[in-house]
């Protein structure tokens, strides 16, 4: 794993910077797939993690969250409107994709249910981060702010790559996986309003330009 900012750390992934996980003083943000979670406890060895939360409860972001609470014997915590899906059985799917990709994801990146300990709201802090609602990718998407030095956790609001081919640059999460596309783009232009001089994606490397964020968000439809 490697240090972006003071506490603030990235874990290795394969291929890099594709589905990231990161650790915030002792919280780990998200879990990847199902298959990552061997990858994620050994990074983890040797350090105090007191929780787990997520930016959102998608199989790319949840898949070993129940294996690492378990493992590590620590709460889960996601926005009030993830609880739902993290807790109930069948629950992450995906009504707007074909019937082959949903059913691929289920099989090998969704991770089981597991109890959330914390419902995550406005507002609320973690890590010494500020959680902000930011939806439309997921209903109860929430993204971590740290204002002393303007380090954002973006989540999937927007990603640093392509979400599909994986060619770096800014892109919004595509429809099919965003339940509405407008409250997200809302989620973005909120987030650049913020200026971060580091953000951090679900997908894609670190940013450290302000003023790339701005003006990618300038330039979405209303």
């Amino acid at each position: 794993m490697r240090e972006l900012a003071e506490g603030v750390y990235q874990l290795q992934g394969w291929p890099r910077n594709a589905i990231n996980v990161y650790v915030i003083g002792d919280v780990l943000i998200d879990a990847a797939t199902r298959q990552a979670e061997q990858r994620i406890l050994r990074q983890l060895a040797g350090r105090t993690i007191a929780a787990h939360a997520l930016t959102h409860a998608h199989p790319d972001h949840q898949g070993s969250s129940h294996a690492v609470c378990e493992r590590l014997g620590i709460p889960l915590w996601c926005g009030q409107g993830e609880v739902p899906a993290m807790e109930t059985p069948g629950a992450i799917r995906n009504p707007k994709a074909p019937r082959w990709l949903d059913a691929l994801q289920a099989r090998f990146w969704t991770g089981p249910p597991h109890p959330v300990a914390r419902a995550l709201g406005e507002g609320d802090e973690v890590a010494g981060f500020t959680v902000l609602e930011t939806p439309g990718h997921a209903p109860g998407h929430v993204s971590f702010w740290r204002e002393s030095d303007r380090t954002l956790i973006a989540g999937d609001v927007l990603g640093n790559m392509h979400f599909i081919t994986g060619m770096p640059g800014l892109h919004l999460p595509p429809n099919v996986f965003t339940p509405d596309p407008a409250r997200n783009r809302e989620s973005a232009r909120r987030l650049a309003k913020l200026r971060p001089t580091l953000a951090c994606f679900g997908h894609g490397a670190p940013l450290r330009d302000p003023d790339k964020l701005a003006a990618f968000v300038a330039k979405l439809p209303g």
